[in-house]
C-alpha cells in the first residue's frame, strides 16, 4: 500500500484506490476498500487531521483482512499519523537513581569482576 497524506486542521478523511491490476473481480476489490474504510472507522479518533489516500497493491489481493489492518496501521505509524506504540522493556526497572557501579567506576572494565583478595 502506498499513503498521501495532506496535513490539514479538519478532521481525517479517506480516500481509496484500488485499481483492475489490484483484483480483477469487484468482489475482491470491494474487500479491500471495505476492510481499510473499517480500520479508518476504528483508528480515526487517534489519527492527526487532514486528507489520506491509500493506494491499494497488487499484493493485497492474497492478504487477508488482519493483514491488511495491520499493514494501514503501521504505515499510518510509520508516516507519523498515528502516535508510536510505546513497547514495556523486558528488562524491571532499576530500584533508585544510581547508575550501576561496574560500568561507571573508574579504572573498571564492563563486565568483569573485581579479584576477591
Amino acid at each position: 500500500m502506498t499513503l498521501h497524506w495532506l496535513k490539514g486542521d479538519s478532521p481525517a478523511r479517506l480516500g481509496l484506490a484500488v485499481s483492475r491490476k489490484v483484483d480483477t473481480h469487484a468482489v475482491g476489490r470491494n474487500r479491500i476498500k471495505r476492510v481499510l474504510r473499517d480500520a479508518t472507522r476504528h483508528l480515526r479518533a487517534g489519527m492527526a487531521g487532514g486528507d489520506y489516500v491509500v493506494v491499494a497493491r497488487s499484493a493485497a489481493r492474497l492478504a487477508s483482512n488482519r493483514q491488511i489492518r495491520e499493514a494501514f496501521e503501521r504505515l499510518l505509524r510509520r508516516a507519523g499519523a498515528l502516535p508510536a506504540v510505546v513497547a514495556d522493556g523486558t528488562m524491571p526497572p532499576r530500584e533508585g537513581n544510581e547508575p550501576s557501579s561496574s560500568l561507571n567506576a573508574p579504572g573498571t572494565l564492563p563486565g568483569r569482576a573485581e579479584p576477591a583478595c
